[in-house]
């Protein structure tokens, strides 16, 4: 009795703690960043929606459930996720031949996914996403969203004048000047309210947010896909769902390490794989689409003060109440005020010390930073700036391995020995067999070779199949040839994976 309630007492004790830490640290800034996220992410679910082809509701519910339901389950507090572009362009197909209930079952399927790769641990294949690789996807990021404004903004385009541009520098003005007054009030959420009291007070001849879509009016409700549950289904849905789960996963963990960068706080990436799954899930439940992490409101959340679980509920709880009680009023926030805003976050997330060190840091990390963010902006798929990145990361890695390595020969009276130096794997297989040998190339050929390997290490099945052809030539040119030094886990290599019949083949390991 004792014991269980000395362990009711520490999970009582364990749960107080995370409470204070992660929800009611600090509510007020935390609440007033909520409500900011909340406001700008109602033009981008609408948009979000529109590119996949479904009623701006889909998008728009699919944030309020996924901002909400990730607060409690995620791993990175203070991370906004929503519906986001990322997965929308996915699943255009999918509701294009078979239509929105296909999205929702796609959609569960894909959180199922992501709790399994959360339960592989998966989230650690973020240690090979190399610092350049994030530096190009923050920077794509950036700039991506600085594009998606430029609609907002070109003269000719549908309520784009001269007010317009006026509206977005006062903005501007008000988001970078108001905190030299007070921090008390997100400068973000002034600059929406002035702006929209303004638009509103003068009638003034600006794109608002009624104009991007129609706006729901009632609160969602929960049911299941109305889908047959058959193989075909399955079939139908797997690939789309498999390409969701992975694409969302990955801007997720990247996003969730910028926000650690920002906030000098770390995040568990396994819980937050296994959040994201839950809230996918819900999100189909409640008629919404998939979603992710989503780097600009975060950036936007972290800028206004938010760094709780709370500002992330606060987000998803405030656009409901947005949506179905202030609607009307809601849609009359002018788009100037939200360009602003966006184009803030553009500002803050570019690493513009990345510049500078274009010069400063090794060609290799440049080349991989460009190459990423040329990979995102072109084909506007995070995934394939990533996978490109990490790729060139790989590549050059191995290039730098590779190069890490050397054979010396040295002629001694009775035989010669050829002392190795560095890693032997797939990428330095062929400067191994090149270095060594065939022994009668020298003057000074010996009839007895050895091959010392003490200073070396055979990291794969390559790298035996390269000893052993270098083992073989020197047989065949009549040379007795022996291999000394081999570590144990070479050694053990080589007696698992060696092809050919090893008979007469001194082998020796390194002392210990």
């Amino acid at each position: 009795m004792t014991t269980t309630r000395t362990l009711a007492e520490t999970i009582r004790r364990d749960l107080a703690k995370d409470l204070a830490k992660d929800w009611f640290a600090q509510p007020r800034a935390d609440i007033l960043a909520g409500i900011v996220v909340a406001l700008a992410l109602i033009p981008e679910a609408i948009g979000f929606a529109l590119i996949a082809g479904v009623d701006p509701s889909v998008g728009l519910y699919a944030s309020v459930a996924i901002a909400m339901v990730i607060a409690f389950t995620g791993g990175r507090p203070g991370m906004i996720s929503a519906a986001t572009a990322a997965v929308a362009v996915v699943v255009i197909p999918l509701v294009r031949d078979h239509g929105v209930e296909y999205l929702f079952a796609a959609t569960i399927l894909m959180g199922v996914f992501q709790g399994i790769a959360a339960l592989l641990r998966l989230d650690l294949l973020m240690q090979f996403v190399s610092r350049s690789v994030i530096t190009g996807f923050v920077n794509a990021l950036a700039i991506l969203i600085f594009m998606a404004q430029i609609p907002q903004l070109m003269p000719g385009n549908d309520g784009v004048g001269p007010w317009t541009w006026a509206m977005v520098a006062a903005g501007l003005a008000i988001i970078y000047g108001f905190p030299r007054i007070t921090k008390a009030v997100p400068s973000p959420l002034v600059a929406i309210l002035l702006l929209t009291a303004a638009t509103v007070y003068w009638g003034l001849p600006v794109n608002n947010v009624a104009g991007e879509g129609t706006l729901p009016d009632g609160l969602p409700m929960f049911a299941l896909p109305d889908v047959p549950l058959t193989w075909e289904t399955l079939r139908i849905i797997a690939p789309y769902s498999a390409t969701m789960a992975a694409v969302g996963l990955l801007e997720s963990l990247l996003t969730a390490q910028i926000v650690d960068d920002m906030t000098h706080t770390e995040s568990n990436k396994q819980r937050e794989s296994a959040g994201q799954g839950v809230a996918n899930i819900v999100a189909a439940c409640f008629g919404g689409m998939g979603g992710c992490a989503m780097i600009g409101q975060s950036v936007i959340n972290v800028a206004s003060g938010g760094r709780g679980r709370l500002s992330t509920f606060t987000a998803g709880a405030f656009l409901l109440f947005l949506l179905t009680v202030l609607g009307p009023w809601v849609g009359q926030v002018p788009m100037p005020a939200l360009v602003a805003v966006m184009i803030m976050v553009s500002i803050g997330t570019f690493s513009w010390n990345s510049i500078p060190n274009l010069r400063r840091h090794p060609w290799t990390s440049s080349v991989v930073m460009i190459a990423t963010v040329v990979v995102v902006v072109w084909t506007h798929d995070l995934a394939l700036g990533v996978l490109a990145g990490v790729l060139l990361s790989g590549i050059f890695f191995a290039q730098k391995v590779k190069n890490l390595f050397s054979v010396e020969r040295v002629r001694r009276p009775h035989s010669a020995v050829y002392v190795v130096t560095g890693e032997i794997f797939f990428a330095s297989v062929d400067k191994f067999v090149e270095k060594l040998g065939p022994e009668s190339q020298y003057e000074d050929a010996a009839h007895h070779v050895v091959i010392d390997v003490s200073k070396a290490h055979f990291w794969d099945i390559s790298a035996i199949g390269a000893l052993e052809k270098v083992i073989e030539r020197m047989r065949r040119n009549g040379r007795h040839t022996r291999v000394v030094g081999l570590n144990a886990a070479s050694a053990d290599l080589f007696d698992k994976f060696a092809l050919e019949d090893r008979t007469g083949i001194e082998l020796g390991l390194a002392p210990h």
